[in-house]
């Protein structure tokens, strides 16, 4: 297990699991602003939801203290169970990960932090979305 939660995967192993198995959830955590001016994750080729809630408030950088309460009675709502499997996505890999430990310590079993998010770290020009990350590895992706 790592940090609490089930484990780490890459965007690709992330991309398989929400194409085949049944009940798989993606849940964007970053900002409104990034879902705005980065892009989403692009799910509406496959069968899996992609939940956006934020782990942090923008502007202020605060953590959402009512996030597992409101992830929680999202997931109900949508019946999906404690032990189907939910994947947590953020820019780089590090609020995801807070997000699927947060997940994991109110009894959600299968929760995984995807490493490398979706921009990724930067590369050598200091530019995200090239080195690794849901777009770096050319997934679907839309931007408004």
């Amino acid at each position: 297990m790592a940090s609490g939660y089930k484990a780490d995967v890459s965007v690709e192993e992330a991309w398989q699991a929400l194409s085949s198995e049944p009940g798989a959830s993606l849940v964007d955590v970053r900002t409104s602003a990034e879902w705005n001016y980065v892009g989403l994750p692009d799910l509406s080729k496959i069968d899996a939801p992609l939940l956006r809630l934020e782990w942090q408030s923008f502007p202020s950088g605060e953590v959402n203290q009512k996030f597992a309460e409101a992830l929680d009675a999202e997931l109900k709502k949508r019946g999906s169970s404690r032990d189907a499997p939910v994947f947590f996505i953020c820019r780089s890999g590090a609020r995801s990960a807070s997000a699927a430990a947060a997940m994991t310590s109110v009894g959600y079993s299968r929760c995984y932090n995807v490493a490398g998010g979706f921009e990724g770290r930067r590369d050598e020009e200091g530019h995200r979305g090239t080195v690794d990350g849901w777009k770096a590895a050319h997934l679907p992706w839309v931007q408004s």
